[in-house]
C-alpha cells in the first residue's frame, strides 16, 4: 500500500505511539521502536481500515448516484398518444 506521510505526520505518529506505550503499558520506546510499530501498523493494518473506507465511500456514491436517477427521472414529460 502506497502511504505517503509528511515528515510532521510520521514524527507526530511516532510520538503518539511512544506516548500510548508509556501511558498504557508503561514502556518507553525509542523513536526507532515506534517507528517499528508505525510501520507494522501501516503494512499490516492500515489496508484493512483503507479498504472499509473504500467500501462506506463506494456507498455513499451509490445512494447518491441512485437519488439523482430519481430526480433525473422526474424531469420526465409524458409522452401522449
Amino acid at each position: 500500500m502506497f502511504m505517503k506521510l509528511t515528515t510532521e505526520q510520521k514524527q507526530l505518529m511516532i510520538a503518539e505511539i511512544q506516548y500510548f506505550f508509556s501511558e498504557e503499558r508503561d514502556e518507553e520506546l525509542s523513536e526507532f521502536a515506534a517507528e517499528r510499530v508505525l510501520d507494522f501498523v501501516k503494512e499490516s493494518l492500515a489496508p484493512h481500515f483503507y479498504n472499509a473506507a473504500v467500501s462506506d465511500v463506494k456507498t455513499v456514491v451509490e445512494q447518491q448516484f441512485s437519488s439523482l436517477e430519481d430526480e433525473i427521472l422526474t424531469l420526465e414529460r409524458p409522452i401522449k398518444r
